[in-house]
């Protein structure tokens, strides 16, 4: 039996995390969270609309006796901006959780090492659960985690990009050093790409555009949702290894052998 995914006092038994931009509609929104079996759904805070016209926000359409809100810092350029809208989320949302996005180029959406750092310290010592988001280098990664962080969240790929996972023994590295959970965030395209990247035994998953940006939206989190538990199952079984040259499935001298004794 497969263990739950401890995210500081939290357990989940999904290891998909999903967002919530980018999707056509709002009931194609809702129709794909509940299609991906997620258990906690990223909300952007900065990209709340509180002057709506119909009076709504985006909170008002997740069901939150059914999924936790990981809030999240995406559009901070600095250190300080990210720490305040932690804390506003908080005080919004009633949560010590944050997904902790610096953002260190407007072009790549490339994460700031320095800034995460900083930021992550500050929101660690003030009783935050922190996920923070950051490249896939191992160095800063374990750096992260030693300040306190909940969990450390390298990219795939660029956010938004579609590549699947660039840089898989980066990935590979990360984890066998970490002793928090390793969430693959960012660059996920398909479910081929969520199933790799599971494989690499990583802990979870979060994606958006490559659920959002799909022709079926509600199709494509089906799939990831698929792709995520066969990707973690075959990690757990642990694969064949690899040869160079042909291995017979039924060997000849297990026929020999009962033929000599007909």
């Amino acid at each position: 039996m497969d263990e739950m995914l401890k995210i500081g006092k939290r357990e989940f038994t999904s290891r998909l995390i999903v967002g919530t931009g980018k999707y056509p509609s709002m009931d194609a929104m809702q129709a794909a969270h509940a299609a991906s079996g997620a258990q906690m759904i990223t909300v952007a805070i900065r990209r709340i609309n509180l002057d709506e016209a119909t009076g709504k926000t985006l909170l008002d359409y997740i069901d939150r006796s059914r999924y936790t809100i990981l809030p999240n810092t995406a559009g901070c350029f600095t250190a300080k901006d990210a720490v305040l809208t932690a804390q506003l989320a908080r005080e919004l949302l009633e949560t010590e959780l944050i997904k902790l996005e610096v953002i260190g180029d407007a072009q790549t959406l490339h994460p700031d090492p320095r800034a995460t750092l900083e930021a992550a310290e500050r929101l660690v010592a003030d009783g935050f659960t922190v996920l923070p988001y950051i490249g896939d280098d191992p160095i800063v990664c374990k750096q992260l985690e030693e300040i306190g962080c909940a969990a450390v969240m390298p990219l795939a790929a660029p956010i938004g990009s579609g590549l699947g996972v660039c840089n898989p023994y980066s990935i590979r590295i990360i984890k066998e050093r970490a002793r928090v959970p390793v969430i693959v965030d960012a660059g996920v395209g398909t479910a081929s790409d969520a199933a790799l990247a599971m494989e690499l035994g990583v802990d979870a998953l979060l994606m958006n555009t490559g659920i959002a940006a799909a022709r079926d939206p509600i199709v494509m989190a089906n799939a990831m949702r698929h792709a995520v538990e066969a990707g973690r199952l075959a990690y757990l079984a642990g694969r064949m290894e690899k040869r160079l040259y042909a291995n017979a499935s039924s060997p000849m001298h297990d026929l020999i052998s009962s033929a000599e004794r007909r």
